[in-house]
């Protein structure tokens, strides 16, 4: 796709896109203690991951390529009281800059079908003390399950046809044989399922961000247009607020000791 700029919506990033529940973060633990660990959050967007590490204890990196979401990020830390537990900075994922083995723990949240993976995976070993660990994370709404979700994707296609990214499942197994084909030992893979509350206002900011649309190729005026016909398709059809069933799907690499 083209002219993908998630930065175009950053504050609805920030305001009404859920991050993974905490049942994601409480797993993690079982594979790599977060509370006093040094993290690193790859493609950070306004810092959902990064910031929800800081809170339960981790000192965190967090880069993206976006500038805008850089400064999200460093705002939200701030109103949150965790800029003293967070670090954000522009970056790529395939060259960080960082020092190496410098990090117990690499995230990459909704984010690693962007990178160049095998560059994203050299570049997160050499990050990584040995034994470090590397878990990357899908939280994707499912428009097969949920028909608020299906009807959603059925307008967006409708704005913009060149949308290639409607009906994902949030499971990419590919990542598994790349991840140990490049040099990792393979911990484990989940997935499970979860229901996210929205109410309509948080599901149009939500789609906002989609990358078929505020952040893809849509004008702003056409971004407008689209949040309206959403919102006239919600007050139709569905209650406030709705249910959108999610997946959880994540690897879980370590790097060799």
């Amino acid at each position: 796709m083209n002219n993908i700029d998630f930065g175009r919506h950053s504050d609805d990033y920030a305001t009404y896109r859920p991050g993974p529940p905490p049942s994601l973060y409480d797993r993690l633990e079982t594979f790599a203690p977060i509370d006093g660990s040094r993290a690193l959050d790859i493609a950070t967007g306004p810092g959902t991951i990064a910031l929800e590490l800081a809170a339960r204890g981790s000192s965190v990196v967090g880069f993206d390529t976006s500038p805008q979401q850089i400064s999200t990020a460093t705002r939200v830390a701030r109103e949150r009281g965790l800029d003293g537990k967070t670090q954000f900075a522009i970056g790529r994922a395939e060259d960080t800059g960082l020092a190496a083995g410098s990090f117990d723990l690499a995230t990459a949240g909704q984010c690693w079908h962007w990178f160049d993976s095998p560059a994203a995976i050299a570049e997160t070993l050499r990050v990584l003390r040995p034994g470090g660990v590397l878990a990357i994370i899908y939280n994707t709404y499912l428009a097969e399950h949920s028909p608020v979700a299906r009807d959603t994707e059925e307008l967006v296609l409708k704005f913009n046809p060149r949308w290639e990214q409607s009906g994902w499942t949030g499971i990419f197994p590919e990542r598994i044989d790349e991840v140990i084909r490049e040099g990792f030992r393979l911990v484990e893979e989940f997935c499970y399922h979860h229901d996210e509350e929205f109410s309509h206002a948080r599901w149009r900011g939500r789609m906002r961000t989609c990358s078929g649309v505020g952040s893809g190729n849509l004008s702003p005026s056409e971004v407008l247009e689209f949040d309206a016909a959403l919102s006239d398709l919600l007050r139709s059809n569905y209650p406030d607020p709705l249910v959108v069933e999610h997946r959880v799907w994540c690897v879980v690499a370590r790097k060799p000791v």
